[in-house]
């Protein structure tokens, strides 16, 4: 139950983050999301059947030290913005800065409502999914988010090649997960905001 309840608030979290780049990009002229229909809040929309379910199953069950999963990213066409350069920076800051925004709002339900201690620790628990999951797709390794701002401020000519990483990228990020990279890097990060929004 435990499980369930935790991939669900996990979930929850990333269907948020896909959404809020599918939006940013369609406001900013990309109507791909749209016409892909992913520009919704539909968990069964952003399903990947091996990232969201088979992997974390098999990785908790096996006992991995690292738990690692993904639902399906929303398609987004870097030509179809009106400005690919600028606007690519916002459509990758979207899904970590709505992780960090729905972070905020549950800490001010926390400290503004008294709640049963079930529902308060699963709005805690959210809270730490959703800022690990900011902070981590903020880190700059293609495919995630921090790669996207990367490119947007690097020159042309060193940005393709920047880019071009991101087909190694998900084996570096496992890699980097099994030696700790979590407890090293992302944690202490999230433990510093964690302390800042001064949770009960």
């Amino acid at each position: 139950m435990a499980f369930i309840l935790s991939m669900a608030v996990f979930f929850s979290a990333v269907v948020i983050h896909e959404f809020a780049h599918g939006l940013v990009a369609f406001w900013l002229g990309d109507k791909t999301a749209k016409y892909a229909g992913r520009l919704t809040l539909n968990p069964l929309a952003h399903i990947d059947p091996f990232g969201t379910l088979l992997l974390p199953i098999l990785l908790t069950i096996s006992k991995s030290p690292v738990v690692f999963g993904w639902a399906k990213p929303v398609p987004i066409n870097y030509w179809g913005l009106r400005n690919p350069k600028r606007d690519i920076l916002w459509v990758g800051l979207a899904g970590p800065l709505s992780n960090i925004a729905i972070a905020l709002i549950l800490s001010l339900v926390i400290k503004s409502i008294s709640l049963p201690i079930i529902l308060l620790y699963l709005l805690k628990q959210a809270i730490v999914v959703n800022l690990v999951l900011a902070v981590f797709n903020l880190t700059p390794i293609p495919p995630l988010d921090g790669s996207r701002v990367v490119i947007s401020l690097l020159p042309a000519s060193v940005a393709g090649k920047y880019a071009s990483i991101e087909r190694h990228g998900f084996i570096i990020l496992f890699v980097l997960l099994y030696l700790g990279f979590f407890d090293r890097a992302i944690y202490p990060i999230v433990k510093i905001i964690l302390n800042f929004i001064n949770l009960p």
